[in-house]
């Protein structure tokens, strides 16, 4: 795989390229109770936590930012809170397992102690432990950066996607960097990630949502790739690339989902209707993949789709 050197790709390119060949999937609702009105959205796909499949949900009030991360298990299909398991007060929720530990993150929201409708900044934290109910605080990323992602390699590195913002006349980029150790996971070691500078249009921006140790040694990402139009409307889509850690060359982006894969449902605000944030991705034995996303910033569904990753294994 060679380093991707062509011009980066706008949403409506890679849209129109997309629905050339859209799988005919469609998507369906999960069900969250036991949170009052609120809703659940910007899941994690499920992960194993004491013999059971688990959730993290990013639960709020759809008048307001202030959000909870919430963990979810299934009981008789509703997810419910895990009676126990520590709620945390973070938006975005992510999970990896690195060197036989549960990496649990999301972002850090700050308000303005005047106004509480008002974000002055955010970062994403980390937190560590064997299980759910050990996890300990442990790091924490540059301030207005998110999609901070973590991966165990296959030599027992560690690497870090890194998403900073307005950097080199552009709105975001994709960054990537390596450490040995979890101790090592500091502002120092996510501000020397080499840039992906071909994946995204100036004005266009995205990120890493999950990192997928593929193989034959590549990294599958699953991740989003956004764009704005009048009236700051905004348009969120799926996508995936693979990331090279041996000589840091990258794929080009493809779009995975669109919102009308997915029921017509409610939207935070307006301008959010046609997002869809990845959350997590299983693939499954039969050669298809579970997409795990938030909707329109007011819920969460999964739909089944070819596995995306499939393809990178063969390059």
């Amino acid at each position: 795989m060679l380093a991707y050197t062509e011009q980066a790709s706008s949403c409506a390119k890679l849209l129109e390229r997309f629905r050339k060949e859209q799988p005919n999937s469609r998507g369906t609702k999960l069900i969250f109770s036991g949170v009052g009105a609120r809703d659940v959205y910007n899941i994690t796909a499920p992960f194993m936590d004491d013999g059971e499949p688990v959730i993290a949900g990013r639960v709020e009030d759809r008048s307001k930012e202030e959000s909870e991360v919430i963990f979810f298990v299934n009981r008789n299909g509703e997810w419910v809170p895990r009676n126990g398991a520590p709620v945390f007060a973070l938006q975005d929720p992510f999970v990896a397992f690195v060197h036989g530990e549960i990496v649990f993150g999301g972002v850090e929201v700050y308000f303005d102690g005047n106004d509480p409708h008002y974000v002055t900044s955010w970062r994403t934290v980390f937190y560590r432990g064997t299980r759910i109910g050990s996890l300990e605080p442990f790091a924490k990323g540059p301030l207005t950066m998110k999609d901070i992602r973590l991966i165990e390699l296959e030599n027992g590195k560690i690497g870090i996607f890194t998403r900073p913002m307005f950097v080199e006349g552009a709105r975001a980029m994709i960054g990537y960097a390596e450490i040995d150790d979890l101790s090592e996971l500091a502002e120092e070691a996510i501000d020397r990630a080499d840039l992906m500078r071909q994946m995204f249009l100036p004005d266009e921006w995205g990120g890493a949502n999950e990192a997928h140790l593929l193989s034959n040694g590549k990294i599958g990402v699953l991740g989003h790739i956004a764009c704005m139009e009048h009236n700051n409307i905004r348009h969120y889509y799926p996508m995936t690339f693979a990331y090279d850690p041996a000589d840091r060359s990258y794929t080009a982006v493809k779009l995975i989902a669109a919102r009308d894969m997915f029921l017509d449902g409610p939207a935070k605000r307006p301008d959010l209707k046609d997002v869809l944030f990845s959350g997590g991705l299983v693939r499954n034995k039969d050669g298809s993949a579970s997409l795990y996303t938030g909707v329109s910033d007011a819920e969460a569904h999964v739909i089944v789709i070819p596995d995306p990753f499939e393809e990178y294994e063969s390059q």
